[in-house]
């Protein structure tokens, strides 16, 4: 769980009106992503968030040292916010996140493996959303620790999970695995994308377990195009 209060600024340049639940039998040995997923394209998505029904009570920062820009929009069935990435490799430690490689490490994520286990950033996709506050209460509209998550960048379309909470007044973060998988350089020190990130957070949806991301995908699929439908 991230307390850190500097994020690192970026070197480089439907929806269902109950829980939507897609439970698996297989291990949830995260698999690698790829960095195309679904078949819904980035295009058709995009076209439905082109303009902001802001239901935040303010706007966030990308970064501490930036002054506060992005709303969360309201969508039927989704909320969604365009922000840059920054690069979580908090939870088990690896040897691509650990505390020689990430300055702001923690070995824990806000939600945790079936087995109890902190989340693996290297290997799973999964975003950060904003700890609950004045400006926006996560779990207030839908979204839950397992929820999917559709991040767009670069006509790229990768699915994630809901994985970890971040600082209250920031936004746009999300793992290693998703970077990587989106051709975002996933280094936590020095990676990460100053824009153009899109995150379409699907209400009332969880992928069970947490992380098994070939259901996460599955899912995702699904509510992506009941999004399309929807709005």
């Amino acid at each position: 769980m991230r307390s850190r209060t500097l994020t690192l600024t970026a070197a480089a340049g439907a929806a269902l009106l109950a829980t939507a639940t897609l439970t698996s039998n297989a291990s949830g040995t995260p698999r690698p992503a790829s960095t195309r997923e679904g078949t819904v394209s980035a295009a058709d998505l995009l076209a439905k968030v082109t303009s902001c029904n802001q239901i935040s009570n303010g706007k966030y920062r990308t970064d501490e040292e930036t002054s506060a820009t992005v709303s969360v929009c309201g969508k039927n069935g989704a909320v969604f916010w365009k922000a840059d990435m920054d690069i979580d490799c908090d939870g088990q430690r690896t040897s691509k996140c650990n505390e020689d490689t990430d300055p702001w490490y923690q070995d824990d994520t806000a939600f945790h493996q079936s087995d109890g286990k902190p989340l693996r950033a290297d290997s799973l996709p999964y975003v950060v959303v904003p700890s609950s506050s004045s400006i926006w209460n996560y779990s207030n509209a839908g979204i839950k620790g397992g929820g999917v998550v559709a991040v767009i960048y670069n006509n790229k379309v990768q699915y994630a999970v809901v994985g970890d909470t971040g600082p209250n007044k920031i936004i746009g973060e999300a793992s290693y695995a998703t970077a990587k998988a989106l051709g975002i350089n996933p280094d936590p020190e020095n990676g990460g994308t100053d824009s153009g990130v899109t995150y379409i957070l699907f209400k009332n949806s969880q992928v069970s377990p947490i992380e098994n991301h070939s259901a996460a995908v599955s899912l995702g699929d699904q509510l992506a195009k009941k999004f399309l439908q929807d709005n």
